[in-house]
């Protein structure tokens, strides 16, 4: 029983020095933790810069754009709910509404991008609610999933760079 007690206490002092744990001010601190937290602040510094590229690029390399929040201009189509409540990319129809942009390689009739899954709130959506179809805006947003092989993507700001004329406008 003494040599089972004394291999016990000795284990015990051995986890504790491979962690590296220490006792300072009645309270335990883990070394690993504080060589952590550099590296912590080290990414936030780097993700602020979005990826200026197109939404047919991110279509085409949805892996690469992965985690990654990226800039794109583009044409409004509409609101949908396309994507919503999917299990492997959660979006809650209940918190999100989804967008559709349209096509930047077809110029002569209207085709949304529905490869691409754009969610905004539903609080910043009504920011946006008078975008009508056709107008030409500016979208930062990350994407964080590549579920079927498509981006799926967290709106955080819309800009419209130009509105779309109304047929009211073209009559007159």
């Amino acid at each position: 029983m003494n040599n089972k007690k004394i291999v016990s206490i000795i284990m015990c002092l051995v986890s504790i020095l491979t962690l590296g744990i220490y006792f300072k001010d009645d309270m335990v601190v883990a070394q690993t933790q504080k060589k952590q937290q550099p590296q912590v602040k080290a990414q936030v510094q780097t993700k602020t810069a979005p990826v200026n590229t197109t939404s047919l690029n991110v279509v085409a390399n949805p892996t690469r754009f992965l985690n990654r929040t990226v800039k794109m201009q583009a044409t409004f189509d509409k609101f949908s709910t396309l994507g919503l409540d999917y299990k492997k990319a959660m979006r809650s129809s209940e918190k999100y509404i989804g967008i559709l942009i349209q096509r930047d390689d077809v110029l002569d009739h209207n085709i949304p991008l529905s490869e691409m899954k754009l969610f905004l709130t539903k609080e910043l959506a009504e920011k946006y609610i008078d975008l009508d179809t056709g107008d030409k805006i500016q979208i930062t947003a990350k994407v964080f999933s590549t579920a079927l092989g498509d981006p799926w993507l967290d709106v955080e700001n819309i800009t419209v760079i130009k509105k779309a004329q109304t047929t009211e406008k073209k009559t007159k």
